[in-house]
């Protein structure tokens, strides 16, 4: 494995490549990695990337979102059948369908969506900033939040607004339950659960914070427990260990895993950069569209 860094770590040099790494990949590709974030961060990044070449540790839509905020980057995806089932949940033809149903409403699309989606929406928001975006819309306004119900319901507990929710999960945060929370309160008890807000709101209610992936450091910064429960994939707890070395951090069990995140390697990275090879390639006007609420995003204070 050091042979393999070494080598990516020269090919990053010699190519001028910027790595993007997204929390949830193998420790190793974090390692490697100029940037290790959530969505918001990542987005951020990209868009005052100035690299000619961007190697995206993530899935799919991801990737896309750098190339939308970054055309002029040539963007790698290791791995191009790293995808998010949640992102396919809300296909663009539905969505434009929906739109014709609902002309007055505001729709919302969580990052976690295609590019192609995110042309046919209003705004994006991530799990970091979905409360403040719903709150910057009109109050009189009906909101389409897709395609995550349970980031839309748990954002509908704190922000007042008529809402519609696209049917779309994330499945493994979907499947996590009360009892799982419960049970790891008992198995550490005094530690925090820090939970994910795709996970369903009752569960959220079960544990003791609810914040993106990003947000989760801030709350253990604050926090002076010893330890902590991590209620999402398990791939953020060693950039947590790296930041909080004198913290312990518990994944939930049975360990949350995204195995779409997993498949990217450092052979896949290795490659990726030595052949040049799985180019993110949108077309000029996807691009266009779907940067306008990628970008009314980002604007909002």
């Amino acid at each position: 494995m050091q042979d393999l860094t070494a080598e990516i770590l020269e090919l990053k040099k010699s190519t001028g490549a910027v790595i993007f790494a997204h929390n949830y990949v193998a420790a190793e590709i974090q390692d490697i990695a100029d940037f290790v974030g959530d969505s918001l961060e990542l987005s951020l990044k990209a868009r005052d990337c100035k690299a000619e070449l961007i190697l995206f540790c993530g899935v799919s839509f991801m990737a896309e979102t750098a190339k939308i905020l970054s055309p002029g980057s040539t963007v790698l995806l290791p791995v191009p059948d790293a995808g998010c089932p949640m992102a396919d949940m809300a296909p663009a033809e539905e969505v434009k369908m929906m739109r014709s149903e609902n002309p007055d409403a505001v729709f919302v699309a969580y990052v976690n969506t295609t590019a192609a989606t995110k042309a046919c929406v209003d705004i994006c928001c991530t799990s970091a900033n979905a409360e403040k975006i719903v709150s910057s819309l009109p109050a009189d306004k009906k909101v389409l939040f897709l395609p995550d119900r349970n980031l839309g319901r748990n954002v509908s507990e704190t922000v007042e607004r008529e809402y519609k929710f696209w049917d779309g999960c994330c499945p493994i945060h979907d499947k996590i339950t009360c009892d799982m929370i419960l049970a790891a309160k008992a198995a550490h008890p005094g530690c925090p659960v820090i939970i994910h807000p795709e996970c369903r709101p009752e569960v959220v209610k079960c544990a003791d914070y609810a914040a993106s992936t990003g947000k989760m450091l801030s709350i253990i910064r604050n926090d002076n427990s010893e330890g902590f429960v991590i209620a999402t994939e398990e791939g953020i707890i060693h950039r947590m260990k790296k930041e909080f070395p004198d913290r312990k951090f518990y994944a939930l069990t049975p360990c949350v895993i995204c195995e779409d995140m997993k498949k990217i390697t450092l052979e896949s990275v290795r490659d990726a950069l030595k052949f040049k090879q799985h180019e993110v390639k949108l077309d000029a006007a996807t691009i266009e569209n779907a940067r306008l609420p990628i970008e009314r995003m980002l604007d909002v204070k």
